[in-house]
């Protein structure tokens, strides 16, 4: 698998970095975890294609998570002019939500006919479902969005990647985590303990626990982008927009 950073900042732009979003190149196809307002702009500068995109799997309702979802459906109908199937997994409202959303920013947009078949799937706390043959377990972690938020374990070619998400540290991180071949890893702040966050200090207590691979740490604020050179790099690496993995 080859894993393709689209965006690896926090809300705010720290940092002058896109939203979330990763894409993921497999044997089993092309998917993205979490899918930010920039995540169509990320692709783009990529030279990805989002035709060929045919999952998308959400860790929660955060704009800076979920919200590139209304540019990237508008854009599939409009510009990219897609025909392929997609498929969007997220917490349970996901549907209402992106609808929600899309007619916020585009009224209208909704019922303009497409030329492909979307559906949108909703994850079953810590259940191992088959998404498109990718095998995705969800572990509810703690991030207030107005729905369940997750981390997230993915599947495929005999390889896993872990998501945190948007949490503090919760114990459900550590199953959804344990032995993958890459730990995605949110790291708001160094060494100060936010309600809702994570912070490096923290999720370096917690490697041996978890055993990942590698980890790599991503929606980094300003305070923490300044704390770089103190990371461990033997332990982890510290994601940039555009950065390629080999997983």
């Amino acid at each position: 698998m080859r894993l393709t950073v689209l965006g690896c900042g926090d809300a705010f732009g720290a940092g002058g970095r896109l939203h979330t979003c990763f894409h993921i190149a497999s044997n089993s196809g092309l998917f993205l975890i979490d899918c930010g307002a920039t995540a169509l702009i990320g692709l783009r500068k990529a030279g990805l294609d989002p035709n060929a995109v045919g999952t998308i799997f959400i860790t929660h309702l955060h704009g800076d998570h979920f919200g590139g979802l209304a540019w990237f459906l508008i854009d599939a109908c409009h510009v990219s002019k897609r025909t392929a199937p997609i498929t969007i997994a997220g917490p349970q409202g996901i549907e209402a939500r992106y609808l929600a959303a899309t007619e916020a920013l585009f009224p209208k947009a909704t019922e303009v006919p497409r030329n492909f078949d979307m559906r949108f799937v909703e994850y079953r706390e810590g259940e191992r479902m088959n998404v498109n043959g990718f095998a995705v377990t969800a572990h509810e972690v703690r991030h207030f969005s107005g729905a369940p938020p997750y981390a997230l374990r993915i599947e495929a070619d005999g390889k896993a990647i872990a998501f945190t998400g948007d949490t503090e540290w919760v114990e459900s991180i550590v199953p959804a985590a344990r032995d993958a071949d890459l730990f995605i890893a949110e790291c708001y702040q160094y060494d100060i303990r936010l309600k809702f966050h994570l912070d490096y200090e923290t999720i370096a207590a917690n490697f041996d626990r978890i055993g990942a691979k590698r980890v790599l740490l991503t929606h980094m604020s300003e305070a923490m982008l300044a704390r770089r050179g103190d990371v461990n790099t033997d332990l982890c690496l510290c994601a940039e927009d555009g950065m390629t993995l080999e997983i």
